[in-house]
């Protein structure tokens, strides 16, 4: 981004103190002593005075000095630094307001997804959020239109097909014949669902780690992908509670048919 292209400029070495530049002592940072010349006039205690000023989250003591050990050995531009602090001012105020707009958009969305069917227990989902949700029924509509899960699979492109010719001949694989939005929506949820929610994790772990046939990474992620499909459909349907133990269950008793 354009703040990422300033830093790299001005303060090169900021990146190897903080990992994300719009964290809440590097913001208070960049507000107020950016620059490694107004870093080098400080000590580590004021530093860390400044922080406290201005977040409740603050980093400690040995982050300030490493901010000062930073300033210090820069190869920063050390040319026009006053039009340079002028235009970070321009572009944390840019982005400032995308900030508020963003949280504005959120509160529009959460006020919009009381009015959806099993939107309320939806966000009860550990690792789900609310724009996620709002995604989902933006490009699925009413899900009471919806007879079958399989029809939500189709529509996100998610149904499987096997290879007829090529390298991957006899190969099954998923047809992406759907809406690549949905399918996108999905990749993006599933990820903090397996970092975040026990069933989740659990599921992804039974599949990538059993012993006959186990999946990889990604084609777990993928079905994954479709055991939220058959989630969301329920509990739309239904406007019932997400059920991590009997996700578990239901999967344990399918197996044991199948073997």
């Amino acid at each position: 981004g354009r703040v990422q292209n300033w830093l790299n400029r001005y303060f090169p070495e900021f990146e190897q103190v903080f990992k994300q530049w719009n964290g809440e002592s590097a913001l208070a940072t960049l507000r107020d002593f950016p620059l490694p010349q107004d870093i080098v006039g400080m000590t580590s205690e004021a530093i860390v005075e400044e922080w406290k000023a201005h977040t409740k989250r603050h980093a400690g003591f040995a982050r300030a000095q490493k901010l000062h050990e930073a300033a210090e050995k820069s190869v920063g531009i050390t040319e026009g630094l006053r039009f340079a602090k002028q235009e970070l001012d321009a572009l944390l105020a840019q982005y400032d307001l995308y900030a508020r707009q963003l949280e504005e958009l959120e509160a529009q969305l959460t006020d919009q997804l009381e009015h959806l069917p099993g939107a309320e227990q939806m966000r009860d989902i550990k690792g789900l959020g609310d724009m996620t949700i709002a995604a989902f029924f933006a490009e699925v509509g009413d899900i009471n239109q919806y007879r079958h899960p399989k029809q939500l699979i189709s529509l996100a492109g998610l149904d499987l097909k096997e290879n007829s010719s090529g390298v991957y001949k006899g190969q099954t694989t998923i047809s992406k014949r759907g809406r690549r939005r949905l399918r996108r929506i999905l990749f993006l949820a599933i990820r903090p669902l397996v970092n975040h929610n026990d069933t989740f994790r659990a599921l992804h772990h039974e599949l990538t780690q059993r012993s006959d046939r186990p999946l990889k990474k990604m084609q777990s992620l993928i079905a994954l992908c479709g055991k939220l499909l058959k989630v969301l459909f329920v509990m739309g349907q239904r406007e019932c509670a997400f059920d991590g133990a009997k996700l578990l269950q239901d999967r344990k008793r399918a197996q044991a048919q199948t073997a």
